[in-house]
């Protein structure tokens, strides 16, 4: 039976992190919690669960974070998992059957909650990720927004029935607030790579995103939630083009 080490990163996650540990009860053989500053009851509860290490780190960006993990960890299988996603019954249950002979990296689904309703289509459902892999076989890399697998070629992809459940937004507020940070940092992963933005292209962006997600993507079948997908991440094309013309006016 080969051993699990699951590594999750935190910051103020009080109000997700029980549920996604107690999912790891009987999967993981322990878990790295890496905090970065935490100043709510994160600590208090992860200290509750006899299989967690609970390590107090500087936060050098989620990639960084990620990998200190990995190099931390005991086990050379790696569960990598965010504070506000948990195993469902389903996923556990094809995790402890593939711990009798892991082999090559795993993916799965996930399937994201949006106040509170699971969103099946809109583009966000199956968005398989990889999460399950030998630790010296993949790293984590990007900087800016959003961190990416990066796994040694010729390594064997195999797919595990179940879905993680992703916790993401429980507000709309919160979405236009995650959606005004990481605008501003798409805006700067792009400026370094020299691409242009402007009103124009904001406008043409946010229109293509709105009728991909609400009709290409079948949005729609969302509902009301579905309109308001759409509606906010087509916001999200337009503040991107706008903050990068604004980076070319600082120069």
């Amino acid at each position: 039976m080969n051993k699990i080490s699951a590594v999750v990163i935190t910051l103020n996650e009080e109000r997700n992190i029980r549920r996604c540990l107690h999912s790891l009860v009987g999967v993981a053989d322990e878990v790295l919690v890496l905090d970065s500053g935490s100043q709510d009851d994160t600590e208090r509860i992860c200290k509750e669960f006899d299989f967690v290490r609970f390590i107090k780190t500087e936060w050098k960006g989620y990639s960084a974070t990620k990998n200190k993990g990995h190099n931390m960890a005991n086990f050379s299988y790696i569960l990598s998992i965010d504070a506000d996603e948990a195993l469902s019954d389903a996923l556990k249950t094809a995790v402890l059957d593939a711990k009798s002979n892991l082999t090559g990296v795993y993916y799965f689904a996930r399937l994201t909650f949006y106040c509170g309703k699971p969103i099946r289509y809109s583009g966000w459902y199956p968005d398989f990720k990889i999460r399950l892999f030998p630790a010296k076989k993949a790293r984590w890399k990007g900087e800016f927004v959003h961190e990416k697998l990066q796994v040694d070629k010729h390594v064997e992809h195999r797919r595990l029935n179940g879905d993680l459940l992703h916790y993401s937004f429980y507000t709309v507020q919160e979405h236009l607030e995650r959606i005004e940070r990481y605008s501003t940092l798409a805006a700067q992963e792009r400026f370094q790579k020299g691409k242009k933005g402007g009103k124009v292209k904001g406008v043409l962006s946010a229109l293509v995103r709105f009728l991909k997600i609400y009709l290409l993507k079948l949005g729609f079948l969302d509902g009301a939630v579905g309109f308001l997908i759409a509606k906010n991440s087509a916001y999200a094309a337009y503040l991107k083009s706008i903050k990068l013309k604004r980076l070319y006016g600082k120069q």
